[in-house]
């Protein structure tokens, strides 16, 4: 039996990041929202772990054989050929490789005789990676900690409508946190009002700052970075506004998306 599972991207609300721990880590505050950008994964058993994917950048050993193993270590969980269709672009701040982690654990649901405790599979994606343990759940969220602390939060009462465009620049997110902790800026706290705001934009390349204003440009309410970059994303009063927009940027970005909140 295949198991098939939608991957949903993310963006960043709101994302303040805090200063450099003793361990080179950065603490941080964020607002995430689950979009209807998605990767698809498919899950068949098999008699060992094989992987493919139809982008070629995604190496072999990823975030999905990485859960998978996690998977076949602690719990019994059958080997499987997993089948990755990467929509999500790469570099880009929007959490692909998350994502597909947590779709894995998802998918596990379904391939495992005796479900798995969700504390069991916090703990799993915590050792993947720092935004996994968001996509178990999805939705919108805070986020706290470095990235583990993840608090649902309501979502809006009919879905927000956003473009999500990509310049040629691709973002390191080592390179960016360097850049970011070369200047002196506060902590902000959450915010009390409906605002966008990311501290990243303060390294972005100038290609996602360029599509930041092309955005308000075609009609954006308010535009943002998402995750250090190099994604970017404007909010719409509805889907024909941003089906709009999308359509006359597609000239300018070589990747433009509408997407709503999930």
């Amino acid at each position: 039996m295949s198991v098939k599972i939608l991957c949903p991207a993310k963006l960043n609300l709101f994302l303040a990041v805090g200063p450099i721990d003793h361990r080179k880590y950065h603490p941080i505050r964020s607002v995430f929202q689950a979009i209807s950008l998605y990767d698809e994964l498919e899950l068949t058993p098999s008699t060992q772990l094989t992987f493919e994917c139809n982008d070629p950048s995604v190496p072999t050993e990823n975030t999905v054989t990485k859960a998978c193993r996690l998977l076949m270590e602690v719990v019994d969980f059958p080997p499987v050929h997993a089948k990755l269709t990467k929509n999500i672009p790469s570099e880009a701040g929007l959490g692909g490789g998350s994502s597909d982690a947590a779709g894995v654990l998802r998918a596990s649901r379904q391939l495992m005789t005796m479900a798995m405790p969700l504390y069991e599979q916090k703990a799993i994606a915590k050792a993947i990676g720092a935004d996994v343990t968001f996509f178990l759940t999805g939705g919108r969220a805070k986020v706290e900690g470095y990235g583990e602390q993840v608090s649902k939060i309501d979502s809006p009462s009919s879905p927000e409508w956003y473009v999500v465009a990509q310049p040629e620049d691709r973002c390191s997110t080592a390179e960016v946190y360097a850049k970011l902790d070369a200047l002196s800026y506060e902590w902000r706290d959450f915010p009390t009002e409906d605002i966008l705001y990311n501290d990243f934009e303060r390294a972005a390349p100038c290609g996602s700052l360029e599509l930041l204003e092309r955005l308000l440009v075609h009609g954006a309410k308010d535009s943002g970075l998402t995750g250090s970059g190099s994604a970017v994303f404007g909010r719409f009063s509805s889907e024909a506004d941003a089906t709009a927009a999308a359509d006359r940027l597609r000239s300018e970005a070589p990747f433009v998306a509408v997407a709503h909140s999930l």
